[in-house]
């Protein structure tokens, strides 16, 4: 009879294209994995994966094997965790994605929080761009994900726990370092730094600051929020950052000025975002109080 843990070490094959490394994800000896997979072959009738000594590759038949068993392992989550709809929110270990504009400034402010009001919880984190983590919540990789709108997330339900604006970053000196606002044209007079391509912020920046030419070469680009402010203090340009994260980039830089950007607002919208026939929304909508909660002292 065909297993459980048969088909989530096909998945976990599946998704690491490599038997070592799906191995090691299931906590087991590769030579057990190979094993389980073999015989799971045996059972079908058909070979899920090609491999030899350097490459692993899903059968057409394979493909539609694993997209199978996504479902039916989704269908087991949902049903393990049913009950849960009549515990307390949180009492069960929750798998969250958060972006890389998100989490480094939320979750110093969230987990004390959870803490206090939720002793028990257990959060399992996960960190990556929005594209892959609406993947992963679609797929039963994660539960819910932290995403800043806009951003397609069809086919999945959201629920806003915040809004802010952008703020100017920019060396003291600058001739427009002394104002209390500043708009889309005057930073267009600037050499602004943006994430790479990939960053929803960078999307986001270049819709509320009417930046047309989305596809222009930057001199200088990063990966990370942190980065370019470190950029921005070498004088290699300004750059625009979100509310929750000023305070925690700017704190050490007393050169740098912090402007608002005057621009109709909200710039973005913070959501949790989760499948519709997901059961344990309580403990999504706890989190949304939480969240709240750790954020109010930017207001």
């Amino acid at each position: 009879m065909i297993s459980f843990k048969q088909l989530s070490y096909a998945l976990a094959a599946a998704e690491t294209l490599h038997f070592k490394k799906a191995s090691e994800k299931c906590n087991i000896s590769q030579s057990a994995l190979s094993t389980a997979l073999n015989e799971l072959e045996k059972q079908l009738g058909l070979k899920i994966f090609e491999r030899n000594n350097k490459q692993v590759f899903i059968t057409p038949a394979g493909k539609k094997i694993i997209h199978q068993a996504r479902q039916i392992l989704l269908q087991v989550d949902t049903l393990e965790h049913f009950a849960e709809t009549h515990k307390d929110p949180l009492s069960f270990p929750l798998s969250i994605g958060i972006i890389p504009t998100i989490a480094p400034f939320i979750i110093p402010k969230l987990l004390p929080i959870l803490k206090q009001d939720f002793p028990k919880a257990k959060l399992n984190i996960e960190e990556n761009q929005s594209h892959v983590l609406v993947d992963m919540v679609k797929n039963g990789e994660l539960d819910t994900a932290i995403l800043a709108l806009p951003f397609p997330t069809t086919g999945l339900l959201t629920l806003k726990f915040w809004e802010e604006d952008f703020f100017w970053i920019t060396l003291k000196g600058n001739k427009y370092s002394q104002q209390k606002e500043i708009n889309s044209h005057e930073i267009k007079q600037c050499n602004l730094l943006l994430l790479k391509e990939g960053h929803c912020l960078k999307d986001h920046i270049i819709s509320v600051c009417n930046m047309l030419d989305k596809s222009s070469k930057q001199e200088f680009c990063a990966t990370s929020i942190n980065t370019l402010i470190q950029m921005v203090a070498g004088d290699l340009g300004s750059t625009l950052v979100p509310a929750m994260a000023v305070e925690q980039l700017t704190s050490q830089h007393k050169s740098l000025s912090v402007i608002h950007l005057d621009e109709p607002g909200p710039h973005r919208e913070l959501v949790f975002i989760f499948r519709p026939n997901f059961t344990r929304t309580s403990s999504i909508e706890a989190l949304v109080e939480v969240c709240k909660k750790a954020l109010e002292t930017l207001c």
